[in-house]
């Protein structure tokens, strides 16, 4: 009787609770915000992916002296394909659903860009626009650190194989092989980290989803893992001291990184270097890894190997759920609940079933003992490793007499499968063998595959991969027994998985089932109202009272009445279609000629000038100046992104900060050219800091911009416009499940205190205050729309249907200030 303990797992189980602990602390922080640095989750699984993907490629060099490309990313493709395709897809069409059309089709365009592998490019992008910089989150933005990841596993697998090809055959498959990895890796990472700091420091927003600055956290794993042999020499103490220490690193950056840190570097130093003690610690360890017990205890490494799940399904969730969840709803227990249902349905409907399955995976190029599977390439000498073999045979031999030789042998050739073999004697019938697992007939997965961002569990070995080898001639196999093989690998795979599969979707459909039920008795009708519900809108005769009226009707509005243009069409548009965007364009110098308005001949001259809320009052002061009857030409100038102050307010959009400065000096000399009559200034009420840092208050502010407005030498005929309160984010808010009370929003205080702060600077001026709540909010309440026009394309700026619509007002005012 064997009384032996049972092997030792070969998926270390440090690594799989290293991944629960990330995948947890992303999760709670995109859902409650706590802990603050929980999103540094993504940089932990950077390091571990760099770690097990290189080692993985550098087992498969030390047994066989090569790296199969093919097998290596039909390995990927079923490790990571099968699970984000089904998230795109529900994700990309459940956007149709409950996102408004221009959310929705942005969310399809990030779901491709996702399928591409490019996804973290294009959040670069959009977050450096200053239009789109602050549209609602897509729910597919989790994906660009899959992309990343990707990304450096197409060129890495390649460039470590051309770097090996330097070194002999023998050398490669040594200690030299592992060096020159490390020289590789090590450089990339160098120059990668090196590029993070300068990038972070100067595009922020890019450097965060760049991949030539993320590229060194990878680096970090694969250098660890060419230099695990010299790490297993480290003392069993150090290296258990090593894993708690890493331990709570990681736990020390969750809890003091924030928002704001410099990201990824230097910040992302912190829980790169504490995995990386980690990673070390468990290097020559026990698998099972008990010393560790936070990360190695069952409960860990069941979410670890679940975390690929967790990962792709977490971030849809809670964005559906910020849409489709009441205020008064608890929001937390119902959003950490859907993940995981979602996430343990599809990892045993999905992930867990095809990533196991024969797909992908080439039928053996031999029968017989020693004929590996073809994406397993057969080793040249004694493998490092057990590996399976495909058995199909009904004798065995018996053992190789080592002196025995074959007809026309010469010295220092190898045998080989299907070369010529000494004859035995018939060998006896053999015992009957225990049932191979499919994965035995098709090849084993790699020990301890990563996935993307945090992946589900390491591959763990097949039960064949421990098979005995037995000793019998091969041959190819024929086309009938290789269809054959695969029938039967199918055939062993549904048996091992479809009663899982079939449970698991069973148990879904229940859950969903009395989800819904408990939805439809809580809210007491309908889980999915109308789509875009009917209504009225009403018209002004006097603009004044008439807007509020129009407003007072939104704010009390419980369907979307029919708006014209649609808000649909107005986000979609952005600031495209206002005829004064190049006025205010970093990358256009102004034509003073192109960007004014009315008779050129009119004898008073007025400039409206300021940031983009500037910009989107320019269609009023447009119509305002058509509309004078020859009396007025107005200049509408600036640049979005750049208050009209004295200091420098730092902003983050493309070219403002180096185009501000000049911009600014511009603006003067036209003013200087061709004095005004009048200037209308409007600036952002949000508070701002320098570029050095330096908080810029309320008070501070609205100095800054009358000592900027005093350069122009119009004293007493100035009109400070207030820009229109922040309203709600229309990307989050609206939809076709969602009602116009999802889109009020509150005059928030700081916009009351500049507002304040300008009426008091303008009296002691002798200048005028132009408030913008008469036409855009009522009783402290702003609605998305007024007389059946959408009253801004984003959080901020107004449409140029509304802009115009307001003109009226706008003129009514400034004429009853005496400044018309």
């Amino acid at each position: 009787m064997n009384t032996s303990s049972p092997p030792a797992p070969r998926t270390r189980r440090d690594i799989q609770g290293l991944r629960a602990l990330a995948v947890v602390g992303v999760v709670l922080c995109h859902a409650m915000g706590w802990p603050t640095g929980g999103f540094v989750g993504v940089d932990v699984f950077f390091v571990v992916s760099g770690f097990l993907i290189t080692g993985l490629l550098l087992t498969e060099v030390a047994d066989t002296g090569r790296i199969s490309l093919p097998a290596f990313f039909a390995r990927r493709v079923r490790r990571i394909l099968p699970a984000s395709v089904l998230v795109l897809l529900v994700v990309s069409t459940a956007a149709f659903f409950v996102f408004n059309r221009v959310r929705a089709e942005d969310t399809l365009g990030d779901a491709l860009a996702a399928l591409l592998l490019v996804a973290n490019w294009r959040f670069a992008v959009e977050g450096t626009d200053y239009f789109h910089a602050t549209d609602a989150v897509s729910p597919l933005q989790h994906f660009w650190s899959l992309s990343v990841e990707e990304q450096f596993y197409l060129v890495w697998p390649g460039l470590l194989l051309l770097a090996l090809l330097l070194l002999s055959a023998t050398a490669r498959r040594g200690t030299a092989g592992r060096v020159l990895t490390g020289l590789v890796a090590g450089a990339i990472g160098t120059a990668s980290f090196a590029w993070a700091l300068a990038q972070t420091a100067g595009e922020p927003t890019v450097a965060y989803f760049s991949t030539a600055t993320r590229v060194w956290e990878l680096a970090v794993g694969a250098v660890l893992a060419a230099a695990a042999p010299l790490c297993a020499r480290i003392p069993a103490l150090v290296r258990a001291f090593l894993g708690w220490a890493g331990l709570a690193g990681v736990v020390w950056s969750f809890l003091t990184i924030l928002p704001s840190s410099p990201m990824p570097a230097p910040a992302a130093l912190a829980p790169g270097v504490a995995t990386a003690m980690i990673l070390v610690g468990g290097i020559g360890a026990d698998p099972r890894m008990r010393h560790l017990f936070p990360l190695s205890n069952p409960l860990s490494t069941a979410i670890g190997d679940m975390s690929y799940s967790l990962y792709l399904w977490h971030f849809p969730v809670i964005v559906f759920a910020g849409v489709l969840l009441p205020a008064d709803a608890p929001g937390l227990p119902i959003v950490l609940g859907t993940i995981a249902v979602l996430s343990v349905a599809a990892y045993l409907l999905v992930e867990q079933p095809l990533h196991r399955s024969p797909w992908l995976r080439r039928m053996p190029r031999g029968i017989g003992a020693d004929a590996a599977p073809a994406d397993r390439p057969q080793p040249e000498t004694s493998p490092s490793r057990a590996r399976a073999s495909a058995v199909v045979t009904t004798r065995v031999a018996p053992p190789l007499d080592p002196t025995a030789r074959p007809a026309g042998w010469t010295p220092g050739l190898r045998y080989y499968p299907g070369s010529t073999r000494p004859q035995y004697p018939p060998a006896e019938p053999a015992k009957p063998e225990p049932p191979v697992e499919p994965a035995a007939l098709m090849g084993t997965a790699g020990p301890a595959e990563t996935d993307g961002a945090g992946a589900g569990p390491a591959a763990a070995f097949s039960a064949a991969a421990d098979a005995p080898r037995t000793v019998a001639a091969a041959r190819a196999p024929t086309r009938e027994e290789r269809r054959t093989l695969r029938r039967e690998a199918w055939a062993a795979w549904r048996e091992r998985f479809g009663a899982q599969m079939a449970l698991t979707a069973t148990g879904l459909a229940v859950v969903v089932g009395v989800a819904v039920l408990v939805v439809q008795t809580t809210v007491g009708g309908p889980v999915l109202g109308p789509l875009l519900p009917g209504g009225g809108q009403a018209e002004a005769a006097d603009p004044a009272p008439g807007i509020q009226d129009e407003l007072a009707q939104a704010v009390a509005a419980t369907s979307w009445p029919t708006l014209s243009p649609s808000l649909d069409e107005v986000i979609a548009r952005s600031s495209a279609d206002n005829p004064a965007r190049d006025c205010f364009s970093p990358a256009v110098s102004p034509d003073p000629a192109a960007c004014t308005w009315g008779d050129p001949a009119a004898p008073r001259h007025m400039y409206l000038v300021g940031d983009s809320t500037a910009m989107a009052y320019a269609p009023a002061f447009k119509k305002i100046a058509e509309d004078s009857g020859g009396q007025w030409r107005i200049t509408t100038v600036g640049l979005y992104g750049c208050r009209f102050t004295d200091v420098l307010v730092q902003n983050d959009g493309a070219g403002v900060m180096a185009a501000c400065p000049q911009r600014k000096l511009d603006v003067r000399a036209m003013i200087a050219a061709q004095p005004a009559d009048l200037v209308v200034v409007s600036n952002a009420f949000t508070l701002g800091r320098t570029p050095s840092g330096t908080d810029l208050s309320a008070s501070a502010l609205v100095a800054a911009t009358q000592a900027e407005v005093a350069t122009y030498g119009t004293p007493g005929r100035v009109v400070h416009l207030a820009p229109p309160p922040a309203g709600a984010d229309l990307g989050r808010c609206y939809s076709p499940l969602s009602d116009p009370a999802s889109c009020l929003s509150p005059v928030d205080a700081t916009w009351h205190e500049m507002a304040a702060e300008t009426e008091a600077a303008a009296a002691a001026s002798g200048d005028m205050a132009v408030s913008s709540l008469p036409f855009m909010c009522w009783q402290d309440l702003c609605p998305a729309f007024a007389g059946g026009i959408p009253t801004r394309y984003d959080q901020t700026h107004l449409t140029t249907a509304y802009a115009e619509h307001i003109a009226p007002a706008l003129r009514w005012t400034l004429a009853s200030l005496g400044a018309l």
